[in-house]
């Protein structure tokens, strides 16, 4: 504690008053502020695969969830119907080449051709339901699923293009350049079964991660951290939604669901979203000029506009390498903490915060404990030096100090000063040196 008691500097006729106050030994911390948001351990949205509607959901808003849990269902018949062409037409692929089959050499192109187009055309409509859809980790399983059979059907066609081109020039017989177009539709049939088979597997959603439902997707939103959806992911295990960025809420005020039971939806269109909340952490925006000071492990309280008097405890967890984007005119850099618990000034423990709810970060980059101390408004600045003011024998002394850690209230001072020295705190700018101080 720094006492402070007012006196006088005789300055002519009359008397400025001015504060004085004492060097003490203390503990002072330089504190690092920046704004925050709370970010989720991990957020999924789960959207439809295809086109069609939305025949069960299986959950309530607010619902606890387990990784892998049956959400909804999509009716699609377009889907299904794609997988009975798909299934028919490989049933008859594994029937076909048998022998030449009457195909003659000037035909060979053209069915090969054939079979090329009607791959690019299953591949092209598998990628797209693909793209579509908004969790990450589904989105590129399937992606995923549509290069693999892309690279195996292309060393198929590859094979047959050498077979026929070699049985048109007359230096291979019909019936292998027969056999080896017949495998490439065979590998091509199979492909597009099988990519259909997938899209209607995925008509049961389930919950990528485990957490609370929420119906809709993550929607827009802007923070220090960046898009909502950047906030909601930045803590840990997996990424905001990802894809295309959809309305999250109702389509219309007042209904509880995005989209109803019953109602129509189209590929990529959101259902719910899951979001993790067994750890909370922060992403802050730290400016350049403090960066260098934050390293991980360093502690932080933590301040809500949601919780009004309550702390909270954080520690740095890691710091970006790179500027955020956005940052305006300046420059700044993410730092991520993890977040505990906080309590108010009485004891009582505060509620857990939300994830997106912007929050002030004091971090703690330095500390200094049972150190020579003075309070900051003693210090002023002259010559290019930092200086106090001591009252010595009723009189003013300009001392210069080298200056350790700073903090808010209080300075560390190397050396300059002893601690039960008084000092002037208050009006230094009136002092001049041997002035009386009564």
């Amino acid at each position: 504690m720094v006492l402070v008691s007012l006196g006088a500097v005789a300055c002519g006729d009359e008397a400025a008053p001015v504060a004085l106050g004492s060097v003490s030994r203390a503990s002072v911390a330089e504190l690092v502020d920046a704004p925050a948001n709370v970010t989720a351990r991990a957020v999924a949205t789960v959207s439809a695969p295809a086109d069609g509607l939305l025949a069960d959901l299986r959950v309530e808003p607010g619902a606890t969830v387990t990784a892998g849990q049956i959400l909804a269902v999509i009716d699609s018949p377009g889907a299904r119907n794609r997988l009975k062409q798909s299934e028919q037409a490989l049933d008859s692929a594994r029937r076909a080449g048998q022998g030449t089959g009457g195909i003659r050499r000037t035909e060979l192109t053209r069915s090969q051709r054939a079979t090329d187009q009607a791959a690019a055309r299953a591949f092209a409509a598998a990628r797209d339901a693909a793209g579509k859809i908004t969790e990450p980790g589904l989105r590129d399983a399937q992606l995923h699923q549509v290069r693999a059979a892309e690279q195996q059907y292309a060393t198929a066609a590859r094979a047959a293009n050498q077979a026929v081109r070699a049985a048109q020039r007359g230096v291979a017989q019909l019936n292998a350049a027969v056999g080896a177009l017949t495998a490439a539709q065979r590998v091509q049939a199979q492909q597009a079964y099988e990519l259909a088979r997938a899209t209607v597997d995925a008509l049961t959603l389930r919950a990528p991660v485990g957490g609370v439902v929420q119906f809709g997707g993550t929607g827009d939103g802007t923070g220090p951290g960046g898009t909502l959806g950047d906030l909601l992911g930045a803590a840990g295990l997996s990424g905001g939604a990802g894809g295309e960025r959809r309305t999250a809420g109702p389509a219309v005020p007042g209904v509880d669901e995005a989209v109803p039971v019953g109602g129509r939806v189209t590929a990529g269109t959101p259902i719910m979203t899951v979001v993790d909340v067994a750890e909370l952490g922060l992403v802050a925006e730290v400016d350049e000029t403090d960066v260098l000071l934050v390293t991980p492990g360093l502690p932080a309280a933590v301040e809500f506009d949601a919780a009004p008097g309550a702390t909270y405890d954080a520690r740095v967890r890691a710091v970006d390498v790179l500027p955020a984007a956005g940052a305006g005119a300046g420059v700044g850099y993410r730092v991520r903490l993890t977040l505990a618990g906080g309590r108010f000034v009485d004891g009582r423990p505060a509620p857990a915060p939300r994830p997106g709810m912007s929050a002030l970060v004091h971090l703690r980059v330095r500390q200094a404990d049972d150190v020579v101390t003075v309070p900051a408004a003693a210090l002023f600045s002259e010559q290019g030096r930092d200086n106090v003011w001591l009252v010595r024998s009723g009189r003013a002394e300009r001392v210069p100090v080298t200056v350790g850690v700073q903090g808010t209230e209080l300075v560390q001072i190397l050396d300059g000063v002893q601690p039960g020295e008084r000092l002037v705190v208050g009006g230094t700018d009136r002092i001049r040196t041997g002035q009386q101080i009564s």
